[in-house]
């Protein structure tokens, strides 16, 4: 029986305690926003101190409840440290979001294994150790949790030069779906992803000028004819979140603007 209850809550939030990576970076940021405004309490995290600092103060004038911790997600020392600042401020994690991340588009034969093992740390290690480490705690509060992890429409669709990228994010995917297998039923820990494609941030401005004729090639494979902007990505997360995404685990969220179905 549907009640109206249930309706009215399905979205709510608020109080919820999210940890999310890469918070310093455009998507990263949105969300965190959008959470705030959402009720939530925030920890955001970063590798650079300054720039978690700016993006903290700039929740807090919002009224967001917000802390920081800075690390780099690819060091388990570092991870483990951010989770326990994390719970230091709050108390408990509920929601954990990994949208840091790191790519370098190149030939495979061109590209030293330094930098291909870069991206890997930087994309699978970071977002695995996040996994781990909040996973734990959320095992320990036996409250459940909601873990939405930020892949690419790239993870399925390979593309020349991004051999690092696309095996990282591929990875990605069948992490979240591993992790659904392994905590949902047992623990009630929903693991999905998202799956965007290209939004505005500073690295992707450039692809932005509708003269371009990069811009007007990628708009053939977009049905719904735009780029992605960060706040695209606010409501599928806050979706992800809430109890009324309980019944999803194990999925690739398509936020890519019909990327997949051209």
């Amino acid at each position: 029986m549907v009640e109206k209850q249930f309706v009215n809550n399905l979205f709510d939030v608020k109080g919820k305690v999210a940890l999310i990576t890469g918070a310093t970076g455009a998507l990263g940021k949105a969300v965190a926003m959008g959470y705030g405004l959402a009720g939530m309490k925030v920890m955001i995290t970063g590798r650079g101190e300054s720039k978690c600092q700016a993006v903290c103060d700039e929740l807090a004038e919002a009224g967001i409840e917000c802390g920081f911790s800075t690390g780099d997600p690819a060091v388990e020392a570092d991870v483990k440290k951010v989770v326990k600042d994390t719970i230091d401020k709050f108390g408990e994690i509920n929601v954990l979001v990994t949208a840091a991340g790191y790519n370098h588009p190149q030939p495979i034969v061109e590209q030293d294994l330094t930098e291909w093992q870069k991206i890997m740390n930087s994309d699978v290690q970071g977002t695995w150790l996040f996994c781990k480490y909040v996973g734990e705690r959320m095992i320990e509060q036996a409250k459940g949790g909601k873990v939405i992890l930020v892949s690419s429409a790239r993870s399925k669709m390979g593309m020349s030069g991004y051999t690092g990228y696309c095996t990282a994010k591929g990875g990605i995917d069948l992490m979240a779906q591993s992790l659904a297998c392994e905590w949902t039923a047992k623990y009630k820990i929903n693991v999905n992803t998202i799956n965007p494609t290209v939004f505005r941030s500073d690295l992707t401005e450039w692809m932005f000028d509708p003269a371009s004729e990069v811009y007007k090639n990628f708009l053939k494979r977009l049905p719904i004819g735009r780029l992605g902007e960060p706040e695209d990505f606010v409501g599928p997360c806050i979706f992800l979140a809430s109890s009324a995404s309980d019944f999803m685990t194990g999925a690739n969220v398509a936020v890519e603007g019909g990327y997949w179905a051209n």
